[in-house]
């Protein structure tokens, strides 16, 4: 029997939380450099090397990798020979405590993101608790934890089916993953549980996220096992849909499949997938009553050596004097680099604007969208000398509800956010001959080097969802639907899926 302290497991749980807010694990990081190295779509390669620069930028200043720190989800199996040295809080109350203590860290305080009254008021419960803790009774002495911090955006795109039992999971995977549009930012991983129950099918997806990156070593060995065998196949299914990094056509969209299985009923076949997207963020770690969780730092020597150069044809925009007419020949899949200043606005603020204008009240005060650009972000705190914490973009589909209003009521003439836009929302900007730009998702301490100043101009009891004034230098963001409605996240894909049967094609 081991005794084991509450301060230890509270201590390990918040030292964990802080550790992979910046470290992203060696391999997935080993398996983006993989993926870059092969990419041949060149918007989809620029994608994946600000990824790996955001994730050494990270390492390095010890700061968020994402803007979106995610929600909490901790594994903790305990050995029925531990022994608690306190009683007075349950693991539950344990896993939280640590939680609150690592969202709150002045030196580096991660985004509260945790809504209570989901259905309700919706009211921040400002240190992202509760978190969600699956607790297994297991043999020995030792308390074994896995700990995720899963952002909003890859975990919105979980897909549940009860398929029959003669259905076929990769078939389905195959048919079901394009309409996950590219908001869990790929390149990541996909976890898929089957069987058990509806419940039990989503705990394994969830848990399988928290395996290793290894399909490659699987590749090169063989498969043996059913799952393997499931893993090898939706992988490559996966990767011929020609998605891509974030959405926007090329070779890679998963670098790695998931899968765990239990015993199902007869005649049930249930299937969770959920992906993780650019951002992955998880790490383990044993307690055996000997001390605190000692996790070791990576060496920077670990991460490649990426460069992001600005190309020839760059276009270079000053904000401040923009016009609707001076965006009119901006063309789907250039680079744009922006200067000068952009609003800032999410899901709450549009709700809280739609209020307002509807009922004739008009913009808040010190709020006006003429000839200007928002940009769809939730920034986590800033500390020290910086401007802003990091400041990625956050799944734009969220806010196509409220395009039409936006573009037809407040003089805006562009967006900047992450992933694709609905059929109707690209129509609107056409009609509207607006444009849509795509900063990537995953890349948020990297973007937030481009913001020199930031004020909240409304709304400032939202929070994060807060009305923020950024100006920006050199911010770079592709056009993803221009004035005329060209759509890279359905033109980019369905070439690439083109080509990689042309390639397979060669091959056979």
């Amino acid at each position: 029997m081991s005794t084991i302290r509450q301060q230890d497991f509270i201590d390990s749980i918040e030292d964990a939380l802080q550790y992979i807010s910046f470290y992203h694990p060696l391999d997935f990081v080993q398996a983006l450099e993989k993926a870059y190295e092969k990419e041949q779509s060149k918007a989809a390669k620029d994608a994946i090397a600000q990824i790996l620069i955001n994730s050494r930028m990270s390492a390095e200043g010890k700061r968020p990798l994402c803007q979106d720190t995610g929600i909490v989800t901790c594994f903790v199996k305990v050995g029925m020979d531990v022994k608690w040295d306190k009683t007075d809080l349950t693991v539950q109350q344990m896993v939280d405590e640590g939680t609150r203590r690592a969202y709150t860290n002045p030196d580096n305080p991660l985004r509260a993101s945790i809504v209570a009254d989901p259905a309700g008021s919706r009211k921040n419960t400002k240190d992202n608790t509760p978190s969600v803790v699956h607790i297994d009774m297991v043999p020995g002495a030792e308390v074994e934890v896995m700990i995720a911090a899963k952002g909003g955006g890859s975990e919105n795109k979980t897909k549940m089916v009860m398929l029959n039992p003669s259905d076929d999971v990769a078939e389905w995977v195959e048919k079901t993953l394009p309409t996950m549009g590219a908001g869990w930012c790929p390149p990541g991983m996909l976890g898929i549980g089957i069987g058990g129950t509806a419940e039990k099918a989503a705990v394994l997806a969830k848990e399988s996220l928290m395996d290793p990156v290894d399909i490659h070593e699987l590749i090169e060995r063989g498969a043996e096992t059913t799952e393997e065998k499931l893993r090898l196949e939706i992988f490559e299914r996966a990767n011929k849909l020609g998605i891509g990094a974030q959405g926007l056509g090329g070779l890679t969209t998963v670098v790695d499949v998931k899968v765990k299985t239990a015993p199902t009923h007869a005649a049930s076949k249930p299937v969770v997938m959920i992906p993780n997207c650019a951002a992955t963020r998880h790490v383990h770690f044993t307690l055996d009553g000997s001390g605190p969780a000692d996790l070791k730092a990576p060496k920077l020597e670990d991460w490649p050596e990426v460069t992001w150069e600005v190309g020839e044809d760059t276009r270079r925009v000053n904000l401040d004097n923009l016009t609707k007419a001076d965006i009119q020949d901006w063309k789907m899949g250039e680079t744009v680099l922006l200067s000068g200043k952009i609003l800032t606005g999410r899901d709450a603020a549009h709700k809280r604007l739609q209020e307002m204008i509807n009922s004739g009240e008009g913009l808040p005060e010190g709020v006006d969208f003429t000839n200007k650009f928002i940009y769809y972000v939730g920034p986590v705190d800033a500390v020290g000398d910086e401007v802003v914490g990091p400041a990625g973009p956050t799944t734009s589909t969220r806010m196509d509800k409220f395009t039409d209003l936006m573009l037809e009521k407040t003089g805006l003439i562009g967006m900047i956010g992450k992933a694709e836009r609905g059929p109707a929302t690209v129509e609107s900007i056409k009609e509207n001959k607006a444009v849509y730009l795509m900063a990537v998702g995953g890349a948020a301490y990297l973007v937030a080097k481009a913001i020199k100043k930031a004020r909240v101009v409304a709304f400032e009891d939202l929070g994060m969802e807060a009305i923020y004034e950024f100006e920006v230098e050199d911010m770079p963001v592709t056009v993803a639907v221009d004035s005329e409605g060209s759509n890279a996240h359905t033109q980019g894909p369905a070439i690439w899926k083109a080509r990689i049967e042309e390639l397979d094609s060669k091959l056979r």
